[in-house]
Protein backbone atom coordinates (compact mmCIF):
# COMPACT_ATOMS: atom_id res chain seq x y z
CA UNK A 1 0.00 0.00 0.00
CA UNK A 2 1.51 3.64 -0.76
CA UNK A 3 1.42 5.14 2.69
CA UNK A 4 2.66 8.89 2.71
CA UNK A 5 3.01 9.35 6.66
CA UNK A 6 0.71 11.93 7.13
CA UNK A 7 -2.30 9.26 6.22
CA UNK A 8 -0.92 6.81 8.29
CA UNK A 9 -2.90 5.62 11.07
CA UNK A 10 -2.81 1.96 12.27
CA UNK A 11 -4.78 2.95 15.56
CA UNK A 12 -8.17 2.73 13.05
CA UNK A 13 -7.40 0.03 12.11
CA UNK A 14 -9.63 -2.11 14.09
CA UNK A 15 -12.48 0.51 13.78
CA UNK A 16 -12.46 0.26 10.15
CA UNK A 17 -12.40 -3.49 9.97
CA UNK A 18 -15.08 -3.66 12.35
CA UNK A 19 -17.46 -1.13 10.86
CA UNK A 20 -16.61 -2.89 7.15
CA UNK A 21 -16.14 -6.45 6.88
CA UNK A 22 -17.22 -6.86 3.91
CA UNK A 23 -13.71 -7.84 2.55
CA UNK A 24 -11.84 -9.01 -0.33
CA UNK A 25 -9.32 -11.70 0.60
CA UNK A 26 -6.14 -11.89 -2.10
CA UNK A 27 -4.68 -15.07 -2.76
CA UNK A 28 -3.02 -17.00 -6.03
CA UNK A 29 -4.63 -19.43 -7.88
CA UNK A 30 -2.03 -22.84 -9.04
CA UNK A 31 -1.01 -20.44 -11.85
CA UNK A 32 0.38 -17.63 -9.78
CA UNK A 33 -2.52 -15.23 -10.84
CA UNK A 34 -4.49 -13.12 -8.04
CA UNK A 35 -7.72 -14.97 -6.74
CA UNK A 36 -9.60 -12.00 -5.16
CA UNK A 37 -13.06 -13.34 -2.69
CA UNK A 38 -15.73 -10.55 -1.39
CA UNK A 39 -16.98 -11.95 1.13
CA UNK A 40 -17.55 -10.49 5.21
CA UNK A 41 -14.49 -11.28 7.59
CA UNK A 42 -14.71 -11.67 11.86
CA UNK A 43 -12.14 -9.43 13.74
CA UNK A 44 -10.94 -10.58 16.62
CA UNK A 45 -8.71 -8.73 18.89
CA UNK A 46 -6.28 -9.01 21.63
CA UNK A 47 -4.94 -6.19 23.92
CA UNK A 48 -7.02 -3.85 21.49
CA UNK A 49 -5.31 -5.27 18.71
CA UNK A 50 -6.16 -6.67 15.31
CA UNK A 51 -5.16 -10.48 16.13
CA UNK A 52 -7.02 -12.90 13.80
CA UNK A 53 -10.06 -12.57 11.09
CA UNK A 54 -12.49 -15.07 10.92
CA UNK A 55 -14.09 -16.10 7.37
CA UNK A 56 -15.68 -18.99 5.49
CA UNK A 57 -16.20 -19.99 2.21
CA UNK A 58 -18.41 -22.28 0.46
CA UNK A 59 -16.58 -25.81 -0.43
CA UNK A 60 -16.88 -25.16 -3.80
CA UNK A 61 -14.87 -21.89 -3.99
CA UNK A 62 -11.50 -22.91 -4.49
CA UNK A 63 -10.49 -20.32 -2.22
CA UNK A 64 -10.26 -22.48 0.62
CA UNK A 65 -7.66 -24.80 -1.33
CA UNK A 66 -5.37 -22.31 -2.21
CA UNK A 67 -5.33 -21.03 1.37
CA UNK A 68 -4.39 -24.80 2.11
CA UNK A 69 -1.48 -24.61 -0.46
CA UNK A 70 -0.15 -20.85 0.21
CA UNK A 71 -1.45 -19.76 3.49
CA UNK A 72 -0.25 -16.10 3.01
CA UNK A 73 -3.00 -14.33 1.64
CA UNK A 74 -3.86 -10.33 1.95
CA UNK A 75 -7.39 -9.19 3.22
CA UNK A 76 -8.35 -5.95 2.36
CA UNK A 77 -11.13 -3.77 4.13
CA UNK A 78 -12.56 -0.62 2.33
CA UNK A 79 -14.29 2.29 4.62
CA UNK A 80 -15.73 5.13 3.18
CA UNK A 81 -14.75 7.25 0.12
CA UNK A 82 -15.64 9.97 -1.71
CA UNK A 83 -14.56 12.41 -4.25
CA UNK A 84 -13.34 15.64 -2.91
CA UNK A 85 -13.64 18.54 -5.24
CA UNK A 86 -11.06 21.62 -5.42
CA UNK A 87 -13.75 24.17 -4.42
CA UNK A 88 -12.81 23.79 -1.11
CA UNK A 89 -9.76 25.85 -1.65
CA UNK A 90 -9.32 29.49 -1.52
CA UNK A 91 -7.12 29.55 -4.50
CA UNK A 92 -7.51 27.95 -8.48
CA UNK A 93 -4.43 26.29 -8.37
CA UNK A 94 -5.62 23.11 -7.01
CA UNK A 95 -6.67 19.87 -8.27
CA UNK A 96 -9.69 17.72 -7.26
CA UNK A 97 -8.76 14.67 -5.04
CA UNK A 98 -10.28 11.30 -3.82
CA UNK A 99 -10.70 10.44 -0.10
CA UNK A 100 -10.62 7.25 1.39
CA UNK A 101 -10.29 5.17 4.42
CA UNK A 102 -8.47 1.86 3.91
CA UNK A 103 -6.91 -1.28 5.97
CA UNK A 104 -4.76 -3.79 4.51
CA UNK A 105 -3.79 -7.11 6.61
CA UNK A 106 -1.15 -9.88 5.79
CA UNK A 107 -2.19 -12.53 6.83
CA UNK A 108 -1.71 -16.28 7.78
CA UNK A 109 -4.11 -18.89 7.17
CA UNK A 110 -5.14 -22.07 9.05
CA UNK A 111 -8.23 -24.21 8.33
CA UNK A 112 -11.01 -24.80 11.09
CA UNK A 113 -11.90 -28.72 10.64
CA UNK A 114 -14.66 -30.08 12.50
CA UNK A 115 -18.35 -29.01 13.03
CA UNK A 116 -17.95 -27.76 16.04
CA UNK A 117 -15.31 -25.04 14.87
CA UNK A 118 -17.21 -23.93 12.06
CA UNK A 119 -20.43 -23.26 14.56
CA UNK A 120 -18.74 -21.29 17.09
CA UNK A 121 -17.76 -19.14 13.63
CA UNK A 122 -21.00 -19.07 12.54
CA UNK A 123 -22.51 -17.88 15.61
CA UNK A 124 -19.93 -15.23 15.99
CA UNK A 125 -21.43 -13.81 12.44
CA UNK A 126 -24.87 -14.24 13.98
CA UNK A 127 -24.05 -12.33 16.89
CA UNK A 128 -22.60 -9.42 15.20
CA UNK A 129 -24.96 -9.59 12.09
CA UNK A 130 -28.48 -10.62 13.02
CA UNK A 131 -28.43 -12.11 16.88
CA UNK A 132 -32.16 -13.03 16.55
CA UNK A 133 -31.75 -15.41 14.45
CA UNK A 134 -29.30 -17.27 16.44
CA UNK A 135 -32.40 -18.97 18.02
CA UNK A 136 -33.77 -19.92 14.35
CA UNK A 137 -30.30 -21.83 13.58
CA UNK A 138 -29.86 -23.52 17.36
CA UNK A 139 -33.50 -25.05 16.30
CA UNK A 140 -32.35 -26.33 12.54
CA UNK A 141 -33.05 -30.03 12.34
CA UNK A 142 -29.90 -31.62 13.19
CA UNK A 143 -28.83 -33.09 9.96
CA UNK A 144 -30.10 -29.94 7.94
CA UNK A 145 -27.45 -28.15 9.67
CA UNK A 146 -24.66 -30.83 9.84
CA UNK A 147 -24.90 -30.65 5.58
CA UNK A 148 -24.96 -26.81 5.98
CA UNK A 149 -21.90 -26.96 8.20
CA UNK A 150 -20.29 -29.50 5.82
CA UNK A 151 -20.46 -27.46 2.47
CA UNK A 152 -18.09 -24.68 3.95
CA UNK A 153 -14.79 -24.22 5.07
CA UNK A 154 -13.86 -22.32 7.61
CA UNK A 155 -10.56 -20.40 8.34
CA UNK A 156 -8.92 -18.50 10.74
CA UNK A 157 -6.30 -15.47 9.13
CA UNK A 158 -3.93 -14.77 11.52
CA UNK A 159 -2.11 -11.17 11.07
CA UNK A 160 1.37 -10.76 10.51
CA UNK A 161 1.28 -7.65 9.42
CA UNK A 162 -0.99 -4.41 9.15
CA UNK A 163 -1.35 -0.90 7.26
CA UNK A 164 -3.91 1.82 7.72
CA UNK A 165 -4.41 4.75 5.36
CA UNK A 166 -6.78 7.56 6.60
CA UNK A 167 -6.45 9.81 3.58
CA UNK A 168 -8.68 12.91 4.56
CA UNK A 169 -6.39 15.69 3.48
CA UNK A 170 -5.00 16.05 6.84
CA UNK A 171 -2.24 18.23 5.58
CA UNK A 172 -4.00 20.78 3.61
CA UNK A 173 -5.84 22.53 6.70
CA UNK A 174 -6.48 25.60 5.25
CA UNK A 175 -9.37 23.44 3.85
CA UNK A 176 -10.68 21.15 6.06
CA UNK A 177 -14.09 23.47 7.28
CA UNK A 178 -15.39 23.87 3.81
CA UNK A 179 -13.66 19.91 3.13
CA UNK A 180 -16.15 19.08 6.52
CA UNK A 181 -19.16 21.40 5.57
CA UNK A 182 -19.16 19.39 1.71
CA UNK A 183 -18.82 15.88 2.94
CA UNK A 184 -21.29 16.67 5.37
CA UNK A 185 -24.12 17.68 3.18
CA UNK A 186 -23.59 15.05 0.89
CA UNK A 187 -24.57 11.35 0.62
CA UNK A 188 -23.74 8.50 2.83
CA UNK A 189 -19.96 7.59 1.94
CA UNK A 190 -19.60 11.59 2.19
CA UNK A 191 -21.19 11.94 5.33
CA UNK A 192 -19.18 8.92 6.63
CA UNK A 193 -15.82 10.76 5.96
CA UNK A 194 -17.32 13.96 7.58
CA UNK A 195 -17.60 12.07 10.59
CA UNK A 196 -13.95 10.73 10.46
CA UNK A 197 -13.00 14.02 10.13
CA UNK A 198 -14.28 14.96 13.56
CA UNK A 199 -12.91 11.79 14.88
CA UNK A 200 -9.37 12.82 13.86
CA UNK A 201 -10.04 16.34 15.56
CA UNK A 202 -9.69 17.92 11.78
CA UNK A 203 -12.34 20.34 12.66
Amino acid sequence: MYLPKQFNHPEHAATIMREHPFASLVTTDDSGFPFVTHLPLKLVEEGGQPACILGHCARGNPLWGYLQQRPQALACFLGPQAYMSPKVYSDLQRVPTWCYLAVQARVQARLLEGEEAKDALLKQLISDHEPPYAAQWRSLPEDYASKMLQAIAAFELRVIDLQCSVKLNQHRPEAHAAMHAAYAAGHDQEQALAMWMKRLGMV
